[in-house]
This record gives C-alpha cells, structure tokens and sequence, in this order.
C-alpha cells in the first residue's frame, strides 16, 4: 500500500503537515492507501506554483496549449484500464462501467475543449459616432483573457470525469489550476497528476491538493489568490462557498444537488419509458445528480409502471464491482451507506410502501470478499406525501419514489415542487406537450424520452437550490475567461 502525494510545481510531494486519511475500498473494507490530509500550507504551495506558471501558460498560442491537452487526452485512453480500475476500487462503482464510461468521458473532456479553444470567436463593433456630440468613430472589440488561477473542487461520485470536465475548459483557456479531489475517492486524480508531467504540461500548470473539504477546499476558496472558484458537491457546501466566495469578489460556479422528476405520461412509449427509468434511478447505485429519482406516472398507467420497475430493479446483480457480471456496486462509504438507509427507515415511519429493496444487500449473497461492503438493494417506494422530508431531500442512492397525477398541470406542479431544479425527463409522444414542459419545468436540463444524453457544447447546470452558473461549451470558456472592451479611434 503506498501513500498518495499532493501534485505540486510538476512534482508528487507529501503533505506539509505530515498527516494522512485512511482511504478503504467501500466494496471490502479493506483499506487501498493513504490520501494527504493536506491544509492550508499546502493550498499555499499550490497556489504559489499556480500563479508563477500562469503568464508563461496564458502567452502559449491556443496551438501549443491544445497539442499538450490531446496529448494527455491520448494518455488518458492508453491507460484506460489501470485508471478504470482505480475508479471501481475507489468509488465501488462496477468496473464495467468505470471502463465504458467515466475514463472514455475524461479523455473526451480533454478533446473536446482543447479543440473548442482553436474555433473561439470574439465581437466587433463598427461604431460611426452614433450622434453623440463628440462622437469619435471607432472599432469595438471584444478579447476574452484567462482568469488567472482558478480552483477546482470535484466530487467523489464521477471521480475523474468530473474532475477532468474542470480541469479541461480552464488549462485550454489559459488558467492554472489548483485542484481538490474527493478524500473519499482519490486516486485516479493522483494517476492523473502523473500523466500531466507525461503529456509535458509545465510544472505549476496544474496543482493537485489532497485532503478534507473544511480544510483543504475551505483554503482553496478563501485563497487570495485564486480567484475564480467552480465546486460540484451539495447544495449545503455550496451555500457555505457562496457566502464566503462573495465577499472577495471571487467568480463562483457552482453545481450543487438535484431531486429530479421523472414524467411519463400515458401515452408514452411504456417499455422505452420502464427501461430508461430503470437506468436513470439506479445507474451507479443512484449516485448521479442526474438520477430521476422521483417518479411522477399518470395514474391510468401507474400500476403497470411500478411493477414494471420493480421487475427490472430486482433483476439487477450485485456483486464484487471487479466482476464483469456486476450490475450493481457498493455505495460509495459507511456515512453514506447509513444517510441512504436512514432515509428509507425515515420512509416506512412516513407510512411509504417498500415495493422491493430497503434493505442491504445480504451478505450471502454476495462474493466472501465484499460481504463487509456497503451494498444497497435497488429500492422503489410509493405512497409518500410530496411535501415530506424523503420526497424533498436528495437521497443520493439506489432509491426512487413514486407520485401519481391526472392532468398535466398536476404533473408540472409535482415536477417542480422541491426546492432543487438541476433536471428533469419527460416521456410523452405529444409533440406540444414536450415543448410545453420543456419550458415550463424549473430546472437546467430537460430530456424528453430520454436520459442522460450529454453534449459537450451545450450549457450544463442548475437552477434554485441546484446551482448557479453554467459549465460546458462556450459557457465553459467563458467562465475560465475575462471580456475586455478595447476601442480603436478611427
């Protein structure tokens, strides 16, 4: 077992203080290595690193930039395994779905922004005087600057997608980074640190901290010199990045939690809707803020829904995430596994019915190894008032509740009743209808018989308590740079 380092000015170095985090395997219990328990002194380091490499970075040609980026996008593909392996053991997440998903995806993040930023475009202005007394003809241009240092904190859910879907937009760009992974999952962002120094990024480019959020993250933010923040976590923490990243000016984007309705109306294409449902509740044992986890089915076609559902949740394997055959991993640790379970009991008490699920996984069931993990059944439930603290709160787990409704207005008023607002997925063949909820539902993203089918051009976040500020595409490089209005006197 060996101990993971901080990624600093090119170069692994071990935590200033000397501390570390104990960093088990959710599926075993066994402990996989030591992750820094990195403070302030190291953001310090981090952010000196940052800041002396930026101008060398910034003055780079987008074409130099871009070539080191694809560069480590390619290393990122030809260490598919290893990476996809670190993120099963890290997260116990199926291997099968690290391998097909998240690491193909973080190399994708690369591709995609080092080649947007060769196609950028900025805005002219031919300005005749336009009557002012005075008026000076002139050229208005728009050139759109890097930042400077920007800090990155991802989550431990997706660890290195998430983390790269950052880290991408803000090196292509221009700005260096100083990066804070999840404690909890952890090592694929060191692997990372590595193949950057591989890739030939300059030292300094890009920082890797290690450690908690209060003390590592809460560095990071209130640094002084880091001054654009972008945090994907919950809403709890992001109010607390907001309250403290506003008074130092700082620019804030932040992608917090979602308790995101799922619609399906009765017309319907029932057996698409079952399937896509299915994958949308339980795809990594429900630990995506995209997750539908609340069901909102037209009361003539309810009935068939949930059975429907209740037959494809439990024909789901659980099992060693390292299998093949493993359909269903671990959750991610013990707090979580206990929030989960805590919010299922909290469900029977409110009277909810438990169609299947509610309980661990039996440990017989499962390979000897992983009988100390914390496996989770696929879990539907129905019967809950939609104002009670399970329908409202982000459960964040294999867990789906069930709403009926008679008309669209009731189904709307369902979908938008909680405080979050990041998606939401409607099935219906009424063409009007889609268009109308589509506008019309209080969120960032709206998929219509769909789920999950991601662009990178297209603006990604959330709406009330699911964020602020928009990641992805342009809104990407536009959050990583600064406009500045130069005006030419003709």
């Amino acid at each position: 077992m060996a101990d993971l380092c901080n990624h600093i000015q090119g170069r692994n170095v071990p935590p200033l203080g000397g501390a570390y985090l104990d960093n088990p395997n959710p599926a075993t219990g066994e402990l996989i290595n030591r992750v820094p328990a990195s403070t302030a002194a190291d953001v310090d380091a981090a952010a000196a690193a940052a800041q002396a490499a930026f101008p060398d970075w910034a003055g780079l040609p987008a074409t130099e930039r871009s070539r080191l980026l694809l560069r480590l996008a390619d290393l990122v593909d030809a260490n598919l395994e290893p990476l996809a392996r670190a993120e099963s053991v890290d997260t116990g997440k199926p291997l099968t779905a690290a391998r097909a998903v998240d690491i193909p995806r973080s190399a994708a993040n690369f591709r995609y922004f080092a080649t947007a930023i060769l196609h950028t475009s900025s805005d002219l202005h031919d300005f005749d005087g336009g009557g002012i007394p005075g008026g000076v003809p002139a050229l208005n241009y728009t050139l759109r600057k890097p930042r400077g240092v920007a800090g990155l904190i991802s989550p431990w859910n997706l660890p290195l997608y998430l983390l790269t879907w950052k880290i991408a937009p803000a090196l292509a760009t221009g700005c260096t980074a100083v990066c804070k992974p999840s404690e909890v999952t952890p090592t694929t962002a060191a692997m990372l640190g590595d193949l950057a120094v591989e890739a030939g990024l300059p030292p300094g480019v890009l920082n890797l901290v290690h450690g908690t959020g209060p003390d590592a993250g809460g560095a990071i933010v209130q640094h002084p010199g880091i001054g654009t923040i972008s945090f994907t976590g919950s809403t709890r923490v992001g109010q607390w990045i907001g309250g403290h990243a506003g008074p130092l000016l700082k620019r804030v984007s932040l992608e917090l939690g979602g308790k995101n309705p799922f619609l399906v109306f009765a017309d319907a294409d029932l057996p698409k809707a079952l399937d896509t449902a299915a994958r949308a509740a339980f795809s990594n044992q429900g630990q995506i803020c995209l997750c539908g986890s609340r069901l909102l089915v037209h009361r003539s076609v309810a009935d068939e829904f949930v059975a429907g559902l209740v037959t494809r949740a439990q024909a789901l394997r659980s099992g060693d995430p390292l299998d093949p055959a493993t359909q269903q991993g671990a959750l991610s640790s013990g707090p979580h596994f206990e929030k989960v379970s805590r919010l299922v009991e909290q469900a029977r008490e409110l009277g909810g019915r438990v169609h299947c699920g509610g309980r661990r996984v039996p440990a017989e069931s499962l390979p000897e190894r992983c009988r100390r993990g914390y496996f989770y059944e696929p879990t539907v439930i129905s019967g809950l008032d939609p104002r009670c603290a399970v329908e409202q709160e982000e459960i964040f787990g294999p867990v789906v509740t069930v709403q009926t409704f008679e008309t669209d207005e009731e189904a709307l008023a369902l979908a938008n009743g909680t405080a979050y607002g990041l998606a939401g997925t409607v099935f219906t063949r009424d063409v009007t209808r889609a268009h109308r909820l589509g506008a019309q539902l209080e969120c960032g993203i709206v998929w219509i018989n769909c789920w999950m089918v991601r662009d990178l051009r297209t603006p990604f976040g959330g709406a009330k308590a699911s964020g602020v500020g928009r990641e992805g595409g342009l809104e990407a490089i536009r959050f990583f740079t600064e406009p500045k209005n130069v005006c030419l006197a003709l």
